[in-house]
């Protein structure tokens, strides 16, 4: 009778660990049988908006770059990194003007130190104008901008304060596109809850709740005002405006507001999951969606090309705590691919060599 017990043990034992599985261990495979088109490479060259890399980098470390983007089909990498004075120099000097002038542009920074001063503002346009001469294509705001960027006095820095109005007028005269990182997913302003659809992220990453005030509402209705202010600034909200899960509201903004872009960077996988308004969306709205990834990890670029190229359905996507959900391709029109990929982004960037991209 021992032979029949063990099997009895071993498989209850299996049942006790299974039943102590927690929700962060849980990585189910799919069973569902469906046809693969993997993308290793864009259809078309590709310009990515939105990338961060340190200013100075090394020759080799700027060949290694260039061959990934080679393989990948990625044309010109916008890095968002770029400072401002002698740090914006540096990365304009490393990118611009190193072995691969082509293959880079470059945004500068704004220094928020010393904003209590009467005559900062001023100062601050003086500055960004300058590193606009300098080489800067464009200016970026940080995701501090507006939450974390205070007065000495600690009161918050709006992100429609008017003491920014000056350098906003740079961007108009100069003719360059700000982008510009308002706020967080607005599941990370609620409550972390068995409701939350992000609850995964925030409990790995437990930094990235945000305390109820200000609100998600609040930081997105001061974003909107100062867009709406400047009707002479093309802005470019990074992440699809975090609403990619609302592409009615998103749309609407499109139609309110023709200063209004959106880059698609780190929010494949609110896309990837409405495949029917999704595509009807990136149709509808082409001509204001750029194309921008974020942390730049080669690996993951082929999810991007594959979402929005081929029909591939319920297949993974890169980061599951981003999305516990499953992708589906949305088959663009070769048009539609275009304008994302590059042609929305060489009508806005100033300096990018449009010789390298098909008409």
């Amino acid at each position: 009778m021992r032979w029949k017990i063990l099997p009895l043990l071993a498989c209850l034992a299996i049942i006790a660990v299974a039943q102590e599985l927690t929700v962060e261990q849980w990585t189910p495979r799919s069973t569902a049988v469906t046809e693969e088109h993997l993308v290793p490479r864009a259809k078309f060259p590709v310009i990515d908006v939105h990338s961060h890399h340190r200013v100075n980098l090394s020759g080799a470390q700027l060949d290694q770059i260039v061959g990934e983007m080679d393989g990948l089909n990625l044309q010109v990498l916008v890095n968002l990194s770029g400072g401002t004075g002698a740090r914006l120099s540096q990365a304009v000097q490393t990118f611009r003007k190193g072995a691969y002038p082509k293959r880079f542009a470059v945004f500068a920074n704004l220094d928020f130190d010393g904003i209590d001063q009467a005559d900062w503002g001023a100062k601050a346009a003086a500055g960004l104008a300058q590193d606009v001469r300098n080489g800067a294509q464009g200016l970026k705001f940080f995701k501090n901008f507006g939450m974390s960027v205070a007065y000495s006095n600690g009161a918050r820095v709006h992100v429609d304060d008017h003491k920014l109005d000056a350098v906003f007028e740079v961007c108009a005269r100069e003719e360059i596109p700000v982008l510009i990182h308002v706020a967080e997913p607005a599941e990370f302003f609620q409550p972390h809850d068995q409701f939350n659809e992000r609850w995964l992220e925030l409990k790995l990453r437990p930094r990235r709740k945000r305390p109820p005030e200000p609100s998600f509402e609040a930081l997105i209705g001061e974003r909107d005002r100062l867009m709406q202010r400047h009707p002479k600034v093309n802005f470019i909200y990074a992440h699809m405006g975090w609403h990619g899960n609302d592409l009615k509201r998103l749309g609407k903004l499109f139609d309110d507001n023709p200063n209004l872009y959106v880059d698609i960077a780190a929010v494949l996988y609110e896309l990837g999951r409405v495949p029917v308004s999704g595509r009807a969306f990136m149709i509808q709205y082409a001509d204001r969606i750029l194309f921008g990834k974020d942390s730049y990890t080669p690996s993951e670029y082929p999810y991007y090309w594959r979402v929005f190229e081929t029909k591939d359905e319920y297949f993974d996507y890169y980061r599951r705590y981003h999305a516990h959900w499953q992708l589906y391709g949305l088959d663009l029109p070769d048009d539609v691919l275009k304008k994302v990929y590059y042609k929305n982004a060489l009508k806005l960037i100033p300096g990018i060599d449009g010789a390298a991209f098909p008409q």
